[in-house]
């Protein structure tokens, strides 16, 4: 029960290349922290009463080292993604531009200090230009930790969801490939044996079959995406129907009933075909009156939903919905998990045969 080829995973578009694409820090949390913090620190001065002087030298030297301190991380943190800066260097080289702006700018004070006795009010033992470097140095650093929580922080977070979802699609890629591994050599062992029962009683049907087989085969081949309209997947079916009637001549026949408005949703690729092989060899074959009946009907359901049915006449099935190793009928589910989880599908059975129904709305074309 399979498809033909197992085609090379394809990226969607949604996908995100790398990581690194969603850790773009920004400008704007940096303006946000620098008006913050100025008016948390002019409304602190203005309740513990400090004077004018004061709180304006504070605004102004605030509105002076802020900008630049945040401009001077931000562009130091894009450097250092572009860099492949380990944690530990990147935080080492923010808090080496913090120190150096809190040393220049902790100079800068001490040196106004020693003009304008207003600003002398927190240092009353004189202008130290060792204490006010200090002080300038801790006060950069409480701005970097703030930049850190306001710039660094969405990015990590960011960064780390990207990855998750990329290690996800990753894996499925992977199983998705090794799914349509298995389904190729299955397809092709079971069409090969469909043929070798009329290569001695019936040879020139034989040579015919092989023919079709061929057209399929370089369909499968030619056939690069991962979806294809529903139109040419049921023509594939088709096809394979002749190479099954044939063999099975007098004992199986197809009904094909596809809606107009159905022909070009797109369907992930052979989607359907282990669905039709298990209807043909575990319902339709399993008549004692070698009547057996296969029928392939699509039409839209409700919204932009597409609703295939694949409806055999067979036995029906036993209390368990797949048999023990059917391994076509579990890689249809996990495609449709991988490729369209909000599809559905399920089964309805009794005496007079077994009915797939396959509910989903089909995706966009692909680039």
């Amino acid at each position: 029960m399979s498809a033909p080829r197992a085609a090379a995973p394809q990226a969607s578009p949604s996908r995100v290349d790398a990581p690194a694409a969603a850790a773009r820090p920004r400008l704007a949390p940096a303006v946000i922290i620098v008006v913050g913090v100025i008016a948390l620190q002019v409304l602190t001065d203005l309740v513990a009463g400090r004077d004018s002087a004061r709180v304006l030298a504070r605004v102004g030297f605030m509105a002076c080292e802020l900008p630049l301190l945040m401009v001077a991380l931000t562009a130091a943190f894009r450097r250092s993604l572009h860099g492949r800066l380990t944690a530990g260097q990147g935080l080492a080289l923010g808090a080496a531009i913090a120190t150096a702006f809190g040393c220049v700018f902790g100079l800068a004070y001490g040196a106004i200090a020693l003009r304008v006795p207003a600003l002398r009010l927190h240092l009353p033992n004189g202008v130290s230009f060792v204490r006010t470097m200090l002080f300038g140095v801790l006060n950069a650093q409480m701005y970097f930790g703030l930049w850190s929580l306001a710039v660094v922080y969405p990015v990590a977070v960011e960064s780390a969801r990207v990855r998750a979802l990329e290690a996800a699609q990753r894996r499925s890629d992977v199983e998705l490939a090794r799914l349509r591994a298995h389904l190729e050599p299955h397809f092709l062992l079971n069409t090969l044996n469909a043929i070798a029962g009329l290569v001695t009683e019936e040879p020139r049907e034989a040579r015919r079959l092989i023919v079709c087989l061929g057209d399929l085969l370089r369909d499968a081949v030619q056939e690069t995406s991962d979806v294809q309209p529903l139109e040419r997947q049921v023509a594939w079916l088709q096809r394979y129907g002749q190479i099954l009637e044939a063999r099975h001549r007098g004992a199986l026949r197809f009904e094909w009933d596809v809606a107009p408005d159905c022909e070009q949703a797109l369907l992930p690729r052979f989607l359907l075909q282990p669905l039709v092989e298990n209807a043909v060899k575990h319902g339709a074959l399993r008549r004692g009156d070698r009547d057996g009946r296969v029928a392939v009907r699509a039409h839209r359901g409700s919204g932009a939903a597409l609703v295939c049915v694949v409806e055999d006449n067979g036995p029906g099935m036993p209390d368990e919905d797949v048999r023990a190793g059917a391994f076509g009928l579990h890689a249809v589910r996990r495609r449709l998990a991988l490729e369209a989880p909000q599809a559905s599908l399920r089964h309805e059975s009794s005496g007079a045969g077994t009915r797939w129904i396959l509910e989903m709305v089909p995706p966009g074309p692909r680039g």
